[in-house]
């Protein structure tokens, strides 16, 4: 249960500035703290709709309408639904018409932006970086547009994600059972005027992140291109390229034990036969040469604790996939076999449950920013030997390749998941050591500059945070 703080009990008054409004939303103690604070300081302060480009019409969403899908990327734009925002990984976004995107323009979002999701789970943000630019958004998350003029836009982004500025923008919400807000709700936000040093410090640290962010994303994405390349594996055609049916005949002779069709997919045996030709040995992620240890940890009964002094923080499968992970609750210390759940620097770990289509499978290289944090079951484990191998194994592990390889492995139809005996024989290419390292150690590196950019976006906020608190510049 949400409650305000004995020290800012709800007044007939506040009802009365929020147009009478009998739900809780706009009561709520962070919102009132936040309001409070900002009254009482001295530095100039400027509603939203004044800061942002064309007033009210620098504040708005793309509006409600059918979306059209496509497959082939020649006529579509990437499209960012309300968690992909959210995500590390934009590189197998859903496309959106081309035709759809040139008749609506709000759906096309521009560097600089901050996005907002609106609804179910409101007030989230990101900063719009350049690699995001021109991607198409959904409707469900709003769009600031920043007056260039007027405010930076790093420094409107931190202010608005801030302790400050999030519970303001949640108290707008409306809606019992699915929860939204509009852009005429956080219109009049007050933004304060922190000063022209603090500011452009605030919008520094915040391009910053974001010029990390792109930069290392741009290597991942490449990594899958270079790996094949450099072991002179075949590229395998995009799902949008293959035009077959994906049917296939199995002789008894290849079951090997598995009834399943996924396993005998064209599109696994195609990848099985191509991997071959690889100029290298062909190993699985069991051999000693290749990992450490692989595994899955038992189903656990959570004993949850207040905060990190009585135990760390823990993530979900899916938060594990998220641009910057924040976990909101700790483990206890005492959980048996607690060192089991806890992640490693260098280690690679997977969705291990879940449908095919979505993050099952998909990889994250475990960097400084998730290390030592307590990580869910469903999330499965690969130890490498070092980081230039972690690396490697990563870009292998998101290519064609290994994602047909790996997903093949899957069981079940309502929830598909696999278990360790099923990831062991999962082949991979073994180059020598040297062609590892050219591959795998600009990767681990990318890997530590997102874990970099969130230390400096949160260095960004924390500033304008500490500025506030201590009554402005």
């Amino acid at each position: 249960m949400k409650t305000t703080k004995l020290d800012f009990p709800v007044m007939s008054s506040w009802m009365e500035s929020n147009g009478r409004r009998l739900d809780c939303n706009p009561y709520l103690s962070g919102a009132f703290e936040a309001k409070v604070i900002l009254e009482k300081l001295s530095a100039k302060k400027q509603p939203l709709h004044e800061v942002t480009k064309g007033g009210l019409n620098g504040i708005f969403h793309a509006g409600r309408e059918r979306r059209q899908y496509v497959d082939d990327p020649a006529y579509g734009v990437p499209f960012l639904g309300s968690t992909d925002i959210l995500a590390a990984d934009l590189s197998s976004l859903s496309l959106l018409s081309k035709k759809q995107v040139a008749a609506n323009p709000n759906f096309a979002i521009q560097e600089g932006w901050t996005l907002i999701t609106r609804s179910g789970t409101i007030g989230r943000m990101v900063y719009v970086r350049s690699d995001m630019a021109g991607m198409a958004c959904t409707e469900h998350a709003m769009r600031v547009v920043p007056d260039v003029d007027k405010i930076l836009p790093g420094y409107l982004y931190a202010y608005l994600s801030s302790k400050f500025g999030v519970p303001l923008i949640i108290s707008g919400t409306y809606g019992s059972i699915i929860q939204s807000i509009e852009p005429h709700h956080i219109a009049d936000l007050p933004v304060p005027r922190l000063g022209a040093d603090i500011e452009e410090t605030v919008d520094e640290l915040i391009k910053e992140a974001s010029i990390k962010r792109a930069k290392a994303l741009n290597i991942l994405y490449e990594s899958d291109k270079i790996l094949e390349n450099k072991i002179q594996l075949p590229r395998l055609p995009d799902l949008h390229e293959i035009s077959k049916p994906l049917v296939a005949g199995v002789s008894s002779s290849s079951l090997r034990m598995r009834f399943d069709g996924a396993f005998h997919s064209p599109l696994a045996l195609e990848a099985e036969k191509a991997i071959t030709k690889a100029k290298c040995d062909i190993l699985t992620l069991a051999h000693s040469s290749v990992n450490q240890n692989l595994f899955k940890p038992n189903i656990f009964k959570r004993q949850w604790v207040e905060s990190e002094n009585y135990g760390p923080a823990f993530v979900s499968g899916n938060d594990i996939y998220r641009m910057s992970p924040s976990p909101e609750r700790f483990v206890s210390k005492k959980s048996k076999d607690i060192e089991t759940y806890l992640l490693k620097k260098g280690w690679i770990v997977f969705q291990a449950a879940g449908q095919l289509n979505g993050i099952f499978g998909w990889p994250i290289l475990v960097n400084s920013h998730l290390d030592g944090m307590f990580c869910a079951d469903d999330v499965f484990r690969l130890v490498p030997h070092n980081e230039a191998d972690a690396g490697y194994i990563y870009a292998y592990l998101r290519s064609n390749y290994g994602q047909r390889l790996l997903k093949r492995q899957a069981y079940g139809y309502s929830i598909p998941r696999v278990v360790s005996e099923h990831v062991e024989q999962v082949i991979i290419p073994w180059p020598d050591e040297k062609t590892r390292q050219s591959i795998g150690q600009p990767v681990f590196n990318a890997w530590e500059d997102l874990a970099k950019a969130i230390q400096i976006e949160a260095q960004a906020v924390k500033i304008v945070e500490s500025s506030i608190d201590k009554g402005g510049a």
